[in-house]
């Protein structure tokens, strides 16, 4: 009788132990998909002001559907890449139709170019890094600039 209550006991607190490391995970998992919300601004001290990308980006993050975002600008064109949450990734054109033409209402003076491909996500992620260091000049930035418009031109 006293191994049977040993044996029961066991298996409750292996069970208990179990069910709350499985929970941990989920957790774990919700706190760094809030923590992709933050939006970094971009300042630079040189020519290329990157004003109207973060106007742009704190406008897009906003949106429900939206889990993080990135922009770049030159003097007459945007670039922005938005991930978006899982559930709603059925939804990507009409996302993209509406947060263009969102944008094309709050900046109708630039070309505006929108993509949700990761590989666009992750270029832009490196220019605003570089823009941010100062290591860019108005020459360089246009020409990283056409490199992703031809990339989001080839995924099209």
């Amino acid at each position: 009788m006293n191994k049977t209550i040993k044996l029961i006991i066991f298996l409750l607190l292996l069970t208990a132990i179990g069910l709350s490391s499985g929970c941990n995970g989920n957790l774990n998992q919700q706190v760094s998909e809030n923590n992709d919300m933050n939006i970094k601004y971009v300042h630079t001290s040189g020519p290329i002001d990157q004003t109207v990308a973060n106007q742009s980006k704190e406008k897009v993050v906003k949106k429900e559907e939206i889990s993080s975002v990135k922009a770049v600008n030159t003097d007459k064109e945007l670039l922005l890449a938005v991930k978006v949450h899982q559930f709603d990734r059925f939804r990507l054109k009409s996302i993209k139709k509406k947060l263009k033409l969102d944008l094309e209402k709050m900046h109708p003076e630039y070309k505006i170019f929108v993509s949700t491909d990761q590989k666009i996500y992750l270029e832009l992620e490196q220019l605003e890094q570089k823009l941010q260091k100062d290591h860019t000049q108005m020459k360089s930035l246009k020409k990283d600039f056409d490199k992703i418009k031809s990339l989001m031109k080839e995924k099209a």
